[in-house]
């Protein structure tokens, strides 16, 4: 669930006692700490026992500490400005490495990249190329996220009234042609399938490819409307094949994961569907999607160690929003021991931008921030020399 603007206003507002008497009491004593000059980057692989990353070249330990780049302050995607405002995009760049992260996550959107069922949009894949070569001169990585449909006044009409076998082979032609811009450099950390795909239910035809509207977003999608008598995992275990396979034509390197819904974090006694080992085989590492809520943060690191299953396992989206930060802090430090890596949220702006507001939200947003920095593992390495 990537957050939109309108909903994350109302949960912080209601959450600001929560955030104000539960700050960690480390917050600021790690506050404006000047970060270590980034490495070159290497490639990114999965070790050779398959628990964590590594980089190739050195073989250290890869733990990722990154943000969604989802959408700006104001609620635009990426490709409605990334054009005109390309130095925007630079500046949040810079000041996303300042954060201490090392790892974006960016939204694709399939209509942006596909101008029709075959042709894709030369353009973008041209900007996308250029924001390959800016994560490596910020030394940041790129976790892709692809097949977008966010806003659905944006999704081609053509798109919306083509079924299951032709939507995913507009789908399979839109990672091979994002994996052969990004197959050279190594700042792709990895390709995400995309966000939070979910199946139609086994006794019910949908009529509706997305659902999981909120703030005017849509940030769940099917991948079927209809299992026509299949077995859920057969149909993930072929969206899955037929997409990395599309990769894999043209980039044999980089990671691939899909990022899912905690469905058992819901559901009680819920198992992964798209990480099963039917599924799954396809899939170098696990990413998932946790929201911890107030008090409840033992059921949601019981619900998180359903998704280790021997291979890296990765918490896509995390933050407050249920919960405060003292108790997003012990999600995150309590499952250090089998987790490889957090990312959370960046809206272009920075801590001192939403201080210098003054109104409630913007103070909470300010206060996590300040948390992500002064636990970045870059801030805090440089803090014990």
């Amino acid at each position: 669930m990537i957050i939109p603007p309108s909903l994350l206003a109302v949960r912080l507002v209601l959450l600001l006692a929560a955030f104000a008497s539960n700050a960690c009491p480390s917050d600021e004593t790690r506050t404006g700490v000047l970060l270590p000059p980034f490495p070159a980057l290497e490639w990114i692989q999965v070790s050779p026992d398959k628990s964590h990353f590594i980089g190739a070249q050195s073989g250290s330990r890869f733990i990722v500490w990154g943000v969604n780049y989802d959408h700006d302050d104001t609620g635009r995607l990426l490709e409605d400005y990334w054009e005109k405002e390309w130095e925007t995009v630079a500046e949040d760049f810079r000041e996303i490495k300042a954060l201490g992260a090392n790892v974006v996550r960016i939204h694709l959107q399939t209509g942006r990249f596909m101008e029709t069922a075959e042709k894709t949009n030369t353009a973008n894949l041209a900007l996308l190329k250029k924001l390959v070569r800016l994560a490596e001169e910020t030394g940041l990585y790129l976790d892709v996220t692809g097949l977008g449909c966010y806003h659905k006044k944006d999704i081609p009409s053509w798109y919306e009234l083509l079924d299951e076998a032709a939507r995913w082979d507009v789908q399979e032609r839109f990672w091979q042609a994002v994996a052969e811009v990004c197959r050279d450099s190594p700042a792709i950390f990895c390709y995400d399938l995309m966000n939070e795909p979910i199946l139609a239910g086994r006794d019910k035809k949908e009529t509706d490819w997305l659902t999981g509207e909120l703030g005017g977003k849509y940030f769940v999608q099917r991948i079927t409307l209809d299992l026509a008598g299949r077995a859920p995992v057969t149909v993930a275990r072929d969206w899955i094949r037929k997409l990395a396979l599309a990769i894999r034509k043209a980039d044999a390197r980089h990671l691939i994961t899909v990022g899912v819904i905690p469905w058992a974090y819901t559901f009680k006694g819920a198992k992964p569907l798209f990480y099963s080992p039917e599924a799954g085989e396809l899939l170098d590492f696990v990413s998932v999607h946790f929201y911890p809520k107030k008090g409840d943060i033992d059921n949601a690191l019981a619900a998180l160690k359903e998704y280790e299953i021997g291979k890296p396992l990765v918490v896509e989206e995390i933050f407050p929003l249920e919960c405060g930060i003292q108790e997003a802090d012990q999600f995150i430090s309590r499952s250090r021991e089998f987790c490889d890596g957090w990312i959370t949220f960046y809206w272009g702006k920075t801590v001192e931008e939403y201080e210098e507001r003054g109104d409630i939200p913007s103070a909470v947003i300010a206060q996590w921030l300040r948390y992500f920095r002064s636990h970045s593992p870059w801030a805090q390495i440089n803090s014990e020399k």
